[in-house]
């Protein structure tokens, strides 16, 4: 991407004012995405972006500054005007050699994303659109989209690291309408992997169109659910939201390094029940949130951050490792070179239990079934949050009943964790996009079917 000399040049410009440590991040990225609504195409868009990053360690704060003049001159100079901002003089730090970091591919791309490829989208996001309207009279509207992104990546620094990768990324989103004279209801789907065009290849638009289509309109029918505390089942795949935001978020350094975390100080000890054990694990191979290198250029792994019950590991970035007198754990992370980086998740999930799922419905008398999870909000330093039930039933008697609409998960992530009292066997993970201090970046949340004997319920008194 650019010439080892010049890195060279820009690190020890970057050092000379006495900073502790310096980095690049050079990024290259092209893009593409196809927007649908009620089966017409209404955007297609295709871009390019390219610049770098450079940031200075100064003792346990930071300077970052950005560019896309990647010219010398220019980059040389952007890199002396950091090191001015550095206020620690130390003994002048030099540039070591550098040594090419050894990357193992975990993602195979079969078929590299190209903008001639949007022809193909639109035809299957047609597809989606044509099997929802099918469903039922009652579904109004469509929406589709699809986006990939191929990104080259360096990462550089003054402790002789060179480490460079390829990262391709595809997604596609769809979203049904149901209406009737009063109100609506929308649900969606937004599958996604680390893989070129052949993945929304493989997609099934009808099927996840009719699928999209069944939960719209069974809300649209369905009565508000009762409010108050009560059992809750929540399904697997996009059900690990909540323990994303309610509880990963406090795993990061970002909040513990900060002392802004339910969950600081507390390594060791027990914070949820013995049936949680939850991993962030950014190997797995083509899934939506993996990263072979970290943005700071780390060898990525698999961290237990629980550990049947027990904290185990935070998710640990350079800078703040510095300010907890911790080992990187390879976590750091960036939307692009316009953010310095810091610790987040990749694909966070809670590990496969023992317990079968009918076992889990047969043992609520009487429940809340969430079998599809929305958005909501959640303060880190605490913990607490909201989250809405896209698509919710109610347990009567051991049985899936009635559909009911409107409920609301409200609770701390730390008081859940520990009334999590079975855990199923079937795993699956759900792709998202996760927004933090270092911008938006592609994640995986995840879980089998989970029980939690008591949670507060938001609904209708």
């Amino acid at each position: 991407m650019i010439s080892k000399n010049l890195i060279h040049d820009v690190l020890t410009a970057a050092l000379s004012t006495g900073g502790d440590f310096a980095e690049v991040f050079l990024e290259s990225t092209v893009r593409n995405s196809v927007s649908v609504v009620n089966g017409i195409c209404e955007k297609s868009v295709s871009g390019m972006d390219y610049g770098a990053g450079i940031r200075i360690f100064n003792g346990l704060g930071a300077v970052y500054v950005y560019t896309n003049d990647l010219g010398a001159e220019n980059f040389i100079k952007i890199a002396k005007e950091a090191a001015a901002a550095v206020s620690k003089v130390n003994a002048l730090n030099t540039v070591k050699g550098f040594i090419n970091t050894e990357i193992q591919n975990r993602h195979k791309v079969v078929v590299m994303p190209d903008s001639s490829q949007k022809r193909e989208v639109v035809e299957i996001l047609k597809r989606s659109h044509a099997a929802s309207m099918e469903y039922n009279p009652l579904v109004t509207q469509t929406s589709g989209g699809y986006a990939d992104v191929v990104s080259n990546i360096l990462i550089a620094n003054s402790n002789g690291l060179w480490a460079q990768d390829l990262r391709v990324r595809s997604r596609a989103s769809f979203a049904a309408v149901a209406s009737n004279e009063s109100e609506k209801q929308t649900a969606s789907l937004g599958p996604g992997a680390c893989r070129g065009f052949e993945f929304v290849q493989g997609l099934n638009p009808y099927k996840i169109g009719r699928e999209i289509a069944e939960t719209a309109v069974t809300m649209l029918k369905a009565k508000e659910a009762p409010g108050g505390k009560m059992c809750v089942v929540i399904e697997n795949g996009f059900g690990g939201v909540i323990f994303h935001e309610a509880s990963g978020h406090s795993l990061e350094a970002t909040s513990v390094a900060k002392n802004a975390s339910v969950f600081c100080g507390k390594m060791g000890e027990k914070i949820a029940s013995d049936k949680v054990t939850a991993i962030d694990d950014a190997t797995l191979a083509n899934e939506f949130g993996s990263i072979n290198i970290d943005d700071e250029g780390e060898i990525t792994r698999r961290n237990v951050l629980i550990e049947n019950g027990i904290l185990k590991s935070y998710m640990v970035d350079k800078l703040n490792g510095k300010r907890m007198n911790a080992e990187s754990t390879a976590s750091a992370r960036r939307e692009s070179y316009k953010y310095a980086p810091t610790s987040r998740m990749t694909n966070t999930f809670i590990a496969p239990g023992t317990d079968s799922q009918n076992g889990i419905i047969s043992s609520v008398d009487y429940g809340l079934y969430a079998k599809k999870m929305g958005g909501g909000s959640v303060t880190p330093a605490t913990g607490e949050f909201n989250f809405a039930v896209v698509e919710g039933y109610m347990i009567r008697g051991g049985k899936i009943a009635e559909p009911v609409r409107g409920a609301t998960l409200i609770g701390k992530g730390s008081d859940v964790l520990l009334n999590i009292d079975m855990v199923a066997d079937n795993l699956e993970l759900a792709q998202g996009v996760c927004g933090s201090e270092s911008g938006s970046v592609p994640v995986n949340v995840g879980q089998p079917m989970i029980r939690v004997k008591e949670i507060t319920v938001g609904g209708k008194e």
